[in-house]
């Protein structure tokens, strides 16, 4: 018997019975087999490989394991039959799992769809806030989950964050409102969804949309689609970046809800539509009886600069957030609360240390270069390590960008022959070094020995790679972190000398 699948529309509907293939065994894939076992559903796991733990779990929870080879289909998948199969994100669109389930017509689904088939399971199901862009997504969700939790509201910060969407869905406690990150990989499954009730997001922001991902979406084209599918039927708020014109495009394409609102955000003074900056103080025109006229005050970027988020970056992203907040109807002075008490996670722009006049900087969360763009956009000389794994992305036009900044670059990674292409063609008057492969001290070690001798005083040394780590890190925290121990290793004694402590901006 075959189930229907439209009919799966609640945590209560009858999932017993129902046979799904999970593809991957990350945080995501489990989350979804531990739900739909938990529904009754039959489930068998696929994955390339998995972690002891994990695998030691799938049976303890009701479901069958198999990993092994997938570049083609594994026998085990074909005779289970499934219905639906539900995939991790990391699964690209041309995988031959993928590929199989197409031609066998069995529908394919990714998490944020399953989530939404079963929000009810604590009651009256949470309001979703979305939150994609190329960059500062994780850092806006965390901000728009403070201001919402500072006025009171049940909230839960989940998704691409770290978080599985399904386990605040699962949470015993209930919640008011998810504020929910989601990658380009989300939304391009989520738009292949059949949903009959389609998500509809209380509010949205894409905060920024530049080249990354594009060896997955096999196109820019593709990479903006998928981004632009987080302003869909949204009900109040679609919040995008005025400096950035493919987000208003976005928003104006879109299908919403009568009576949503599109919200601009930049670092200019704002309409009336608009949040922004004025004389240096964050301020809302958006959501106020008198916008025409008048503004409310929300936070200075003075007081912003004493939690480490005044870079012009970071002021985007508390734009942002506060659109999304006061969209939710939270009050300027609840969101002022909220920001006096915030601090970013680790790595992303975090002073590691200043040492004979010169700040160390790690931003290891620059993966791609829009973010490093921000990065280099902050200090005003830079010597710079670059590198790793570029995904496709051009790194020209970020060097001859910037080069006027530079005082030098130390390359690392894989990648590093279109760095030096780019630096050989843009700006042949930097000096440039290289970490070799073969050298055994270990690349960050290395790295901060060669960006040593380049710096003056005066210079920011930044990591800002540009770039994915997974060449020759396990991730991006493992990179920062391995740089700041490098850092700290070297230039311990000099900082105290200088009066600075030990990467000041942690929490």
């Amino acid at each position: 018997m075959t189930t229907d699948l439209n009919s799966l529309t609640s945590w209560y509907s009858e999932w017993k019975g129902l046979r799904v293939a999970v593809l991957g065994l990350g945080n995501t894939g489990f989350s979804v087999a531990d739900t739909l076992t938990e529904l009754g559903a039959s489930v068998l796991v696929v994955a390339a490989a998995a972690e002891d733990d994990r695998a030691r779990l799938i049976p303890v929870i009701g479901a069958t394991l198999y990993t092994g080879d997938l570049s083609t289909v594994p026998i085990e998948l074909t005779e289970f039959r499934p219905e639906v199969i539900v995939t991790s994100p990391g699964f690209r669109p041309d995988h031959t799992l993928i590929r199989w389930a197409a031609e066998a017509g069995i529908p394919v689904w990714g998490d944020v769809e399953l989530a939404w088939r079963v929000r009810d399971k604590t009651g009256t199901p949470a309001e979703w806030i979305l939150v994609t862009g190329t960059n500062g997504k994780t850092t806006t969700t965390q901000l728009t989950a403070a201001m919402l939790a500072a006025g009171g509201a049940r909230v839960a910060p989940c998704g691409n964050i770290g978080v599985p969407v399904l386990d605040a869905v699962r949470d015993p406690a209930g919640f008011d409102v998810f504020v929910v990150e989601l990658s380009s990989f989300q939304l391009h499954y989520l738009a292949q969804s059949t949903l009959p009730e389609p998500l509809s997001p209380f509010s949205s922001v894409c905060l920024n949309i530049a080249d990354d991902h594009l060896d997955w979406h096999g196109s820019r084209e593709a990479y903006i689609a998928a981004k632009g599918l987080v302003f869909e039927n949204v009900r109040h708020a679609c919040v995008y970046n005025k400096a950035d014109p493919v987000t208003e495009h976005m928003v104006r394409e879109a299908d919403v809800a009568d009576g949503a609102r599109a919200i601009g955000f930049d670092l200019g003074v704002p309409g009336p539509s608009d949040v922004g900056v004025v004389e240096g103080i964050l301020v809302d025109r958006a959501f106020h009886a008198d916008r025409h006229h008048s503004a409310l005050e929300i936070i200075t970027v003075e007081e912003l600069s004493h939690t480490g988020m005044s870079a012009p970056h970071l002021v985007e992203d508390v734009l942002a957030a506060t659109a999304l907040a006061r969209s939710y109807g939270i009050a300027p002075e609840e969101i002022n609360l909220a920001l006096r008490g915030f601090r970013a996670d680790a790595h992303r722009v975090e002073t590691v240390l200043t040492a004979q006049e010169v700040t160390w900087i790690d931003d290891s969360k620059a993966t791609n270069t829009h973010a490093a763009r921000a990065s280099l956009g902050a200090f005003p000389s830079i010597v710079w390590i670059a590198g790793g794994l570029l995904k496709g992305a051009d790194p020209a036009e970020l060097v001859r960008d910037f080069a006027p900044r530079l005082r030098g670059a130390v390359l690392i990674g894989t990648d590093r022959t279109e760095l030096r292409a780019a630096f050989a063609r843009h700006a042949p008057e930097v000096s440039v070094l290289e970490v070799e492969a073969t050298d055994t001290r270990g690349v960050m070690t290395v790295a901060v020995e060669l960006a040593a001798t380049l710096a003056r005083p005066g210079d920011t040394v930044l990591l800002a790679p540009a770039a994915a780590s997974m060449d020759q890190f396990s991730s991006y925290n493992d990179r920062g972190e391995k740089f700041a121990a490098a850092v700290t290793e070297k230039w311990g004694g000099a900082a105290a000398h200088d009066g600075h402590t030990d990467r000041p901006h942690t929490h």
